[in-house]
């Protein structure tokens, strides 16, 4: 079995594992053996490689979630939330783009508000991005370059995922990167929900030359499922003007730039 078709069942498995998790909230190593038909080392390495991502805690003969939110909003119910609140955070980011820049946009209610702004303040963009309804959105403005970045289509989302799409984002150099995430805390860094979408984040902060990280100021000292990145890999977070001066503070003290005006 060669290395890739080996990454691609650890993907299977981790995928498999936090289903069980938002189901009945542990997981035990002796049953997940069984269910895999791969040995105890694999399976330890597996919960290793989940908690490292912040997916869980690893206990005696298993794992299990503790203190974090499991389900996201789906898309349609997201985008009529705090919509003048990302309204502001994507006035915000504008002042981080020029124009002739390259930057991504993964899916989410709050970038494609960015997506909307741009087209009121640029000519010329590079836009790359997973999510389709930004692709949409963007599909007036001639002098824009809109690049999907292929893979499999989510339809509950409207994004593309997945190892294609993965490798694709890696093939761009990128100048700003903008990523919205479900929760920001001190202990856990920047989380969202989804595992397919948070290997899209990833890889666009890894491509990126400048990563802005985005999220409402509700997020704050929250945690979704999994882990996007530690706090240092944003070189700003933009959320918005609702933001409690005393977290803003708190955030500040331990070295986090936080814009909310």
């Amino acid at each position: 079995m060669n290395i890739e078709v080996k990454l691609l069942l650890a993907q299977d498995r981790y995928k498999k594992i936090i289903d069980l998790l938002e189901r009945n909230h542990s997981v035990k190593v002796s049953d997940l053996t069984q269910l895999f038909g791969v040995s105890i080392e694999t399976v330890r390495r597996d919960l290793e490689y989940l908690e490292a991502e912040g997916c869980l805690k690893r206990v005696y003969g298993g794992a299990v979630l503790e203190k974090i939110n499991i389900k996201a909003p789906v898309l349609n119910i997201r985008k009529y939330e705090n919509i003048e609140e990302k309204q502001e955070i994507a006035n915000i980011a504008m002042r981080y783009i020029t124009n002739g820049q390259s930057i991504a946009l993964n899916e989410g209610t709050t970038t494609f508000e960015i997506a909307r702004a741009i087209k009121n303040n640029f000519q010329k963009l590079t836009i790359v991005t997973n999510s389709i309804s930004i692709a949409a959105e963007l599909s007036d403005m001639n002098k824009f370059t809109v690049i999907l970045c292929g893979g499999i289509y989510k339809s509950d989302e409207f994004c593309l995922v997945g190892d294609l799409a993965q490798d694709n984002i890696s093939k761009f150099h990128i100048d700003t990167t903008f990523i919205g995430v479900s929760g920001i805390s001190l202990e856990a860094g920047f989380t969202d929900y989804r595992f397919d979408e948070i290997q899209i984040q990833k890889r666009m902060i890894e491509s990126s030359n400048k990563a802005i990280l985005i999220t409402t100021s509700n997020k704050f000292e929250k945690s979704a499922l999994m882990k996007v990145c530690d706090l240092d890999k944003a070189e700003i977070v933009i959320t918005d003007s609702k933001l409690e001066p005393c977290l803003l503070d708190k955030y500040k003290k331990h070295g986090v730039t936080i814009v909310n005006k």
